[in-house]
């Protein structure tokens, strides 16, 4: 697995052995990038259920301004740790604008927007958990983004599943088919304007 575009392109990425991760493809993060286009460049990210950090790393290379990462499992987050470092030295850059929270995505820790308000947030959980957790980390993540309403939400999730979180608009969605992993981008939907008074 390596990075698949930017100045760090082809540095590859360590992941844990086991289970605990199931990474995102190379061509399906090419694609979500394409998709993002100039969106990436000096935006803050936040990679939600981070495994080897690829999404946040991917979006550094294509110029990223810096963010945070968030992983709960120890082995996972030193694969983090030990890919920051190696994606960094091909960028030439020090690590200051990148955080690693071990912690639990799903509660969207308060160390995870401790840096600030991030322009895209990467989701990539566990498939068999995505349909308990969806509703509850969108609420967060509304208002947590709330500073930033153009914020978009890049969650990935299978195919056979739709998602349609509350107060969300789903923008464009990549990959199609049964059991295989598909992106979506989601953007909070503008609140009604109070109406005035009479």
């Amino acid at each position: 697995m390596r990075i698949s575009g930017g100045q760090a392109r082809g540095i590859p990425l360590v992941v844990p052995k086991g289970d605990a991760v199931r990474p995102a493809t190379d061509g399906m993060r090419q694609g979500v990038f394409s998709s993002l286009g100039a969106r990436v460049i000096d935006a803050r990210f936040l990679d939600l259920f981070a495994g080897s950090g690829s999404y946040g790393l991917e979006a550094m290379s294509r110029g990223a301004a810096g963010g945070v990462f968030v992983e709960q499992n120890a082995k996972a987050a030193a694969c983090v740790r030990q890919n920051i470092a190696s994606v960094c030295k091909s960028l030439k850059r020090d690590t200051h604008d990148l955080a690693i929270v071990q912690g639990d995505a799903r509660t969207l820790p308060a160390a995870a927007l401790a840096a600030g308000v991030p322009d895209l947030v990467f989701i990539d959980p566990p498939y068999e958990l995505i349909a308990d957790l969806a509703p509850g980390l969108f609420a967060r993540l509304a208002d947590g983004l709330a500073a930033k309403p153009g914020a978009i939400v890049v969650f990935e999730y299978p195919g056979e599943l739709e998602l349609a979180p509350e107060g969300w608009a789903l923008l464009k969605r990549l990959g199609k088919g049964h059991r295989q992993p598909t992106v979506g981008f989601f953007r909070r939907i503008p609140p009604e304007p109070a109406p005035s008074p009479k």
